[in-house]
């Protein structure tokens, strides 16, 4: 009985590790073997083993098989950085080629604005095989899409290149009177689980800070005037209220989750 406890357990761990950052199951495994091989006893080895093997793939071996599924990583710029450095450890961070093309002239159209925003990326896709899901999301899994962080700015007015929760998800900037409630119609037409990114915050953080009008639609405009983009999601009632007309800026549908806590990207 305990061995097909531990089997349970070990099994449980390399799933949820594979979901997690795509390559860490394999790790898990890889790290039983390197510790078999290793005579010498000495307290947590097996964790050290594990996360030897898991940074050495991650920044040596992924990047380089991820050039053989036309996957690369978010190439970083002085106004370009992820939001949270976990996105990079967990391997979140993946995209064709062509998206950071788009990318690098999002970056270029802000400096050239002398914008004070610093494009903040949330989750990507992973680095290896198409079709493989990236959860919770539903269609971060070809390598063309990636989730923004909104933009804030403190109470004087002045942007401030920070998130409202840990993980940068979950903290919403919902309706205001009169405002389209998109989530509490996709709520009442059944679909309970719209707000879920509620629960994966991690924690709240900075709740002074704002939703900053004019630092989202400035983003909005140069992530939506490149050829480039095929469409970006935003909550209805946020598109309202910076006064958005493009075409790409659409609704996603009340099967997916919440969109006043990022900015979804799909590059063609």
């Amino acid at each position: 009985m305990k061995r097909r406890a531990k089997i349970l357990v070990h099994v449980s761990v390399f799933i949820l590790l594979t979901l997690l950052t795509q390559i860490g199951g394999v790790v898990y495994l890889m790290s039983f073997v390197f510790c078999g091989r290793i005579k010498y006893n000495f307290p947590l080895k097996g964790v050290a083993a594990f996360v030897i093997i898991y940074c050495l793939g991650t920044f040596v071996t992924t990047p380089m098989l991820a050039k053989l599924f036309n996957r690369e990583r978010i190439v970083h710029y002085d106004n370009l950085q992820p939001a949270n450095y976990m996105t990079v450890l967990m391997n979140r961070n993946y995209v064709r080629a062509e998206v950071n093309d788009y990318l690098k002239e999002v970056t270029e159209s802000l400096r050239q604005q002398d914008s004070q925003i610093v494009i903040r990326y949330l989750d990507a896709c992973f680095p290896l095989i198409d079709g493989f899901p990236l959860l919770p999301h539903l269609s971060h899994f070809d390598g063309k899409k990636l989730d923004l962080s909104l933009v804030y700015e403190n109470r004087h007015g002045e942007i401030v290149n920070s998130s409202k929760s840990v993980s940068g998800y979950g903290v919403f900037e919902g309706p205001r009177n009169g405002e389209v409630n998109q989530n509490k119609a996709c709520q009442t037409a059944g679909f309970s689980y719209y707000d879920m990114p509620k629960y994966l915050t991690l924690g709240s953080i900075n709740s002074e800070l704002r939703f900053s009008e004019k630092g989202n639609k400035a983003l909005m405009d140069v992530l939506t005037q490149n050829e480039a983009v095929e469409k970006v999601f935003l909550e209805p009632h946020l598109k309202e209220r910076l006064r958005l007309k493009n075409k790409k800026i659409r609704f996603h549908g009340c099967h997916s989750v919440r969109h006043d806590d990022h900015i979804h990207v799909q590059v063609k």
